[in-house]
């Protein structure tokens, strides 16, 4: 059974006309949540990568998974003031105003090969703001890598339009 069919969609949240997908369901099914790390771990097992960024919040459960398997450190990617150091950050643009994502200065090495994580791609704001705060901290890209892709939204788009590759484990397109 594939990883699409253990996540739940949700409709009308947060607001009417949304169809939320929902990774919750997908982390509870021991299986699901396995082959999840297991898919991820196995397309990155022979690419250099230093570091794991996760994006706040599911972007830690699946990122900081997946860094334990690869053997890497992991590294999040916060919103602002939730982390207890000194940081880099980075604001973006949200439907209405804008918010802002920061990482502590001594996260990253210049050079470090880094795989940007989080569960979901949608418009991609939060994800090219940490791409952002990433090359701030002279750190290189590998890849952003998702566990979902909403592909009406162009997010993937946006992020391939800057030069960076993405992948994703599996895309709701349409509905």
């Amino acid at each position: 059974m594939p990883i699409k069919s253990r996540i739940r969609t949700v409709p009308h949240y947060p607001k009417p006309g949304i169809m939320f997908r929902d990774i919750t369901t997908l982390l509870k099914d021991p299986t699901g949540f396995r082959i999840t790390i297991n898919e991820l771990a196995s397309r990155y097992a022979n690419t250099k990568i230093d570091i794991v960024a996760g994006i706040e919040a599911r972007g830690f459960i699946i990122g900081a998974a997946l860094a334990y398997q690869l053997g890497v450190g992991f590294v999040p990617i916060r919103k602002q003031g939730k982390l207890p150091a000194a940081t880099l950050n980075q604001d973006y643009s949200l439907e209405y105003g804008t918010d802002r994502i920061e990482m502590h200065i001594d996260a990253i090495s210049a050079g470090d090969r880094i795989l940007l994580v989080d569960d979901l791609i949608a418009t991609g704001g939060t994800a090219e703001a940490a791409c952002r705060l990433i090359k701030r901290a002279h750190g290189q890209i590998v890849e952003c890598c998702f566990v979902i892709d909403l592909p009406d939204l162009g997010g993937r788009a946006r992020l391939e339009q800057q030069g960076h590759t993405v992948f994703a484990l599996c895309e709701f397109v349409g509905d």
